[in-house]
């Protein structure tokens, strides 16, 4: 953090920002803080330039101010912000590195739809990913998102039969604890929005963030 921006670890589960003020969200828990912690009067200005999915864990960036609130916006609409996620998937991709480029268009059911070539009202998408690791039938990959459509990770990945684990919005067979999946931002790389020197913050890996649900886990019956 500094005068300009403050970076937040979101939980899995939380919403980035909401539009009832009786449901609790990261830019609101942050406006708090920022308000207790430096005895600020008023309302406390800050500046939402992305946002994560709700059950999607890791790294935001707010703008603390409205200078660098224009100026980050440009950068992610720009797309020159470089925005890495980790993933555990069903299943071992067949090529261990790739680009993925689809055209994804958002329903009125709050989902997206995948089609391989251009289509009337979908807009293109394009991610990076490797494969870090695999085992048990599972692959952990890091994947770099050049566009920011709505669920793009989750949709992509599942259309090429590697959905994420939990998702099972996305035809996910393996269930997670209520409100996650295997899913964080893990790194982002932009450029200062007053000094302009390239920054990167990463957020660490949650706990248990790729495990099985286990027992404890489960709803009784």
């Amino acid at each position: 953090m500094d005068n300009h921006l403050i970076a937040v670890n979101k939980p899995a589960g939380l919403l980035t920002q909401s539009n009832s003020k009786d449901s609790p969200s990261l830019l609101e828990f942050t406006r708090q803080w920022l308000k207790e912690e430096y005895h600020k009067p008023g309302k406390v200005y800050l500046g939402l330039v992305h946002r994560l999915d709700r059950p999607v864990a890791g790294v935001v960036l707010f703008a603390r101010t409205s200078k660098a609130a224009a100026r980050f916006s440009r950068q992610f609409r720009e797309h020159t912000v470089q925005k890495f996620y980790r993933a555990r998937v069903e299943g071992v991709p067949e090529n261990k590195k790739d680009t993925l480029i689809h055209y994804l268009r958002k329903e009125k059911s709050k989902k997206t739809t995948v089609f391989p070539r251009p289509t009337p009202d979908a807009k293109q998408a394009e991610l990076d990913y490797r494969v870090v690791e695999s085992s048990a039938g599972t692959s952990e990959l890091e994947v770099l998102l050049k566009t920011g459509r709505f669920h793009q990770i989750r949709a992509q990945l599942s259309f090429i039969g590697h959905p994420v684990l939990g998702d099972t919005q996305y035809r996910s067979r393996h269930p997670r604890p209520p409100g996650q999946i295997a899913l964080y931002a893990s790194k982002l790389i932009f450029a200062h929005p007053v000094t302009h020197e390239q920054t990167t913050i990463e957020a660490p890996a949650p706990d248990g963030w790729a495990e099985p649900l286990t027992s404890r886990h489960k709803a009784p019956l």
